[in-house]
């Protein structure tokens, strides 16, 4: 059984069990409930949303928060002189995924 959720402006295939990175989601009491379900797969069955699948959720712990891997950004302009570096750390949530419910 797997779903696929949208959170954080991405799409993800989660099934029981997984752990996924997702963009920072603020959580309470240490639990993320995505109620934004496109699809559901269960076997031979499947449900796929208009745009979403009523009434599913997917229920995830969080293992954790952070700060990804340092990106640097460069800007350049050639024959004026201009350069720009910047560096810039995007934040993070790691998730298990509990259950899936349709």
């Amino acid at each position: 059984m797997f779903a696929i959720i949208k959170t954080g402006g991405k799409q993800y295939k989660v099934e029981e069990g997984d752990v996924v990175s997702i963009e920072k989601h603020a959580s309470e009491d240490g639990k993320v409930t995505f109620e934004e379900v496109l699809l559901i797969a269960n076997g031979d069955s499947i449900k796929i949303g208009n745009p979403m699948v009523s009434g599913a959720t997917v229920t995830a712990k969080v293992l954790a928060e952070g700060k990804g891997e340092k990106k640097m950004v460069f800007r350049f302009k050639s024959k004026t002189r201009q350069r720009k570096k910047k560096g810039h750390r995007q934040l993070f949530t790691k998730v298990q995924i509990l259950k899936i419910m349709s």
